[in-house]
């Protein structure tokens, strides 16, 4: 994702001036996790002390040099518990969350920052809960993170999805077809809304309002016809449903968080747009253009805003700490910087107002004014 190793560098920079001695856990709460403390057990894999010179070199790069994963200690099946804690956690689903505290006083840490979504900050909650020191940041590209304007990596992800549906839209074009191009954005729509009011989508649809697939084909048909290049172009969220078909998933596996892997609503639109086009375009078939942008609108380098924001919230991270204030979510509200109590992740959601910011019938971003609205306008 990008924007985490800006973060990570702020704060290692920061902390590292304050006189702090800083840690960088490897995969998220699996490193916290599988953690030894026995004496010269190998945990390269777990943790690694950073300085400047680390942090310096992956500053500047996307994704996260430190790795991520999909790990929940309080809810690990069976056949993930680490091998030498099996004997004493053989439940079907396991707590480990006592291991994880013990691991925690083992390596001395004082504060601890998780960086991530509501999955992350949710048992970055429960740490806080348990007695932890805990100063959060908001990443996610799907910009979903309740309290805060903006979660890092939004900017980027709607910089790609922008960029990738112009170099798209040459093939559509050419081919006089219609695009279809499938975001992430599993309960949130900002990712496919933002987009399209910037101009890069006639049409969108989102998680938050299951869609007519006919209406939708309707509108497509009459926006191709008015292009004098003969096409239209529609971002299909992930998580968007149409014509009480359920979300659609990859496989029935599910990962510690409960989520299973979506994908394929792009291309269930995409056949039943062809399927019906010929009922709006005098009798003949439209073609299209399916494409599932996935990962690519989440990898490379930073953008500016998330370059920014990143280091902005390690160093809020360090005004915190530096305070002896905990338990707190670092955020951007009404363009100003601000943080507020970190149980606010688990205690609401944050989607799109459908009826302040989408229109139902024509399946687009509504924007009437923008008299003091925030940067991304929807918040």
């Amino acid at each position: 994702m990008p924007g985490l190793n800006p973060a990570i560098r702020a704060i290692t920079i920061r902390a590292l001036r304050e006189g702090y001695r800083v840690l960088g856990i490897r995969r998220g709460w699996a490193g916290l996790l599988e953690l030894r403390r026995e004496k010269d057990a190998d945990n390269h894999e777990n943790f690694t002390e950073l300085s400047e010179y680390i942090v310096n070199k992956a500053g500047r790069t996307g994704g996260t040099f430190l790795h991520t994963s999909r790990t929940r200690p309080s809810h690990v099946p069976q056949k993930h518990v680490p091998e030498h804690l099996k004997e004493k956690y053989n439940d079907e689903i396991n707590d480990l969350t006592p291991e994880v505290l013990k691991n925690i006083d083992y390596l001395g840490i004082d504060y601890l920052i998780p960086i991530g979504g509501d999955d992350t900050l949710s048992y970055g909650v429960r740490m806080y809960q348990e007695g932890v020191k805990v100063v959060a940041i908001p990443k996610t590209m799907d910009n979903d993170v309740p309290g805060t304007d903006y979660c890092i990596g939004f900017s980027t992800c709607v910089t790609r999805t922008i960029h990738l549906a112009n170099l798209l839209r040459t093939s559509a074009g050419s081919h006089e077809r219609i695009l279809v191009m499938e975001v992430f954005g599993r309960y949130a729509g900002f990712t496919s809304l933002l987009p399209t009011m910037a101009g890069a989508a006639n049409r969108c649809v989102i998680p938050e309002y299951s869609f007519n697939v006919e209406h939708l084909t309707q509108l497509l048909l009459e926006d191709r016809e008015k292009n004098p290049s003969n096409y239209s172009v529609v971002l299909v969220s992930e998580g968007a449903t149409f014509d009480g078909v359920d979300m659609m998933f990859q496989s029935g596996e599910k990962d510690m968080y409960g989520h299973a892997k979506l994908g394929g609503i792009g291309d269930a639109v995409s056949a039943r747009i062809k399927e019906l086009s010929p009922k709006y375009n005098k009798g003949k078939r439209v073609e299209t253009i399916n494409q599932y942008l996935g990962y690519l609108v989440r990898s490379g380098d930073p953008d500016a805003i998330d370059s920014i924001v990143p280091m902005a919230y390690g160093n809020l991270a360090l005004d915190l700490i530096l305070k002896g204030i905990h338990g707190r979510l670092v955020i951007l509200k009404n363009g100003r910087y601000d943080n507020i109590p970190v149980d606010i992740v688990t205690s609401t959601n944050k989607v799109v107002d459908v009826e302040k910011h989408y229109n139902t019938k024509r399946l687009r971003p509504v924007y009437e004014s923008f008299i003091d609205k925030p940067l991304f306008l929807i918040s």
